[in-house]
């Protein structure tokens, strides 16, 4: 079955702006007036320390401004969101974006793009990654009977051709056994039309990126069919900025990159109210953001451009050239931390070593600005049985791949005393084949069970 619609819709996306005639540096100005504009994803919730948090918390604004009075420039920030990283690439490609912030798969079209249209980025910093993948994930409606990927042979599934999702579709698919080109029906949409088509029953299946999957689980309009955690290979967003705005004006990147830095400590350091913040900004619920931002998230917020990061985005261009959504890329000639090491200085070595830990089993109660770890997933739900309605989210993680879910949605199995969370029933079904005696459980039984 043929995708419906065509590779190539994509590229007429990206030339739109060119085709119709726009030009011109995003950065323009006379000589004491600088406008930098900056393109992010405001519900793509790890890219916040480039674009939502940041720009709530005012970071960016408040380094131009010191820069302003060194220089005798007065800086202002345009943020502009959008729904995915395309549209931020046609129009840095296009001079109007100075600064942008997408996922791994779009980074790799910007660096392609740039390069055909003379109009060259770089990767300099990394926003949000996890180095198993788990930031995409295939979802399907509640009460679907699909139970493996391996079930959506002749489904029609819903995606965003050349993101980060699909290139976990593109992966997962091939792992199954199936053709993604010939075996299922893709749809390329936005998310939240491809969120609808879920709801509605156009689309089998959803295969997308933060915050779709954990916004409609959480919701109860969606259960997870895959944890892209499974690949095991390392998914990320990052910021990329135009080669010609960093050499014009390196000293407004530096300002950048330093709140950027200052974001993600914020982060890392008051994870329940960057939660909020962005939950403000975005109108996404703060548990949903937390899901992913929170402390053990599924994301981990570091700017520094990892070797293992560097080494999944060459993996990945074979897929997207496969789709024929670039040709080659020189990954190498397109990353570049030169300036970020300068703004860290010797720290930087420090952050490049650094590795996430372990994600804990969390409640956060109502009323509190502060979350709750535990030991075991069944330590947590015995304290949950004993706080039920003072519960305002309670989070686990899965047995096999370490990814944080909701504890209500996720699928508990018992063995013997022990209780395992999974993301996924297939995943949960792996465990009870291998470990003869166990079996699955609902969440009112596992509740049962710890208390």
């Amino acid at each position: 079955m043929k995708r419906t619609t065509p590779a190539a819709l994509l590229a007429v996306t990206l030339l739109a702006p060119l085709l119709t005639g726009c030009g011109g540096d995003a950065s323009a100005g006379d000589d004491t007036h600088v406008t930098v504009t900056v393109g992010y994803q405001s519900k793509t919730i790890n890219t916040v320390t480039a674009g939502t948090l940041l720009r709530s918390l005012g970071y960016f604004e408040r380094a131009l401004a010191a820069q302003g009075k060194r220089d005798g420039i007065t800086y202002k920030v345009d943020w502009q969101d959008y729904a995915t990283g395309a549209p931020i690439t046609a129009q840095m490609t296009a001079g109007k974006i100075d600064i942008g912030s997408m996922g791994d798969f779009p980074l790799l079209i910007n660096a392609a793009r740039g390069k055909q249209l003379n109009r060259p980025t770089r990767l300099v910093s990394v926003t949000g990654y996890n180095l198993r993948g788990a930031l995409n994930t295939v979802v399907t409606a509640p009460q679907s009977k699909l139970g493996s990927l391996k079930d959506l042979k002749g489904r029609i599934v819903s995606t965003s051709v050349g993101s980060a999702a699909d290139g976990t579709l593109v992966r997962a698919l091939q792992q199954a056994g199936l053709d993604p080109e010939e075996d299922i029906r893709k749809l390329n949409q936005q998310p939240s039309v491809g969120a609808s088509a879920l709801q509605a029953g156009s689309a089998d299946a959803l295969s997308q990126f933060v915050a779709w999957p954990g916004l409609l689980a959480f919701q109860g309009k969606a259960k997870a069919l895959y944890d892209g955690a499974e690949l095991n290979l390392p998914t990320f967003h990052g910021v990329t900025v135009r080669q010609d705005f960093a050499g014009q004006r390196p000293k407004v990147l530096d300002a950048f990159l330093t709140a950027q830095i200052e974001a993600t400590r914020y982060l890392n350091e008051h994870p329940v109210q960057a939660a909020e913040k962005v939950a403000e900004a975005t109108g996404l619920p703060p548990e949903v953001v937390y899901l992913y931002n929170g402390s053990g998230g599924i994301a981990t917020f570091d700017p520094a451009v990892k070797p293992q990061l560097v080494a999944a985005l060459k993996k990945d261009v074979p897929v997207l050239r496969s789709a024929k959504l670039v040709g080659d890329v020189d990954v190498d000639d397109f990353v570049d931390d030169g300036p970020l090491k300068r703004v860290y200085g010797a720290g930087y070595a420090k952050q490049l070593a650094a590795t996430p830990a372990p994600s804990r089993a969390e409640v956060w109660l109502k009323g509190e600005d502060r979350t709750r770890t535990f030991d075991s997933p069944a330590a947590l739900l015995k304290f949950v049985s004993g706080h039920q309605d003072q519960v305002r989210a309670a989070y686990v993680p899965d047995a096999a791949t370490g990814t944080r879910w909701y504890a209500n949605r996720a699928v508990w199995v018992t063995d013997g005393q022990e209780l395992s969370p999974f993301v996924t029933a297939s995943a949960a079904r792996a465990y009870t084949r291998a470990h003869p005696g166990s079996r699955t459980v609902s969440y009112a039984a596992a509740l049962e069970q710890a208390s």
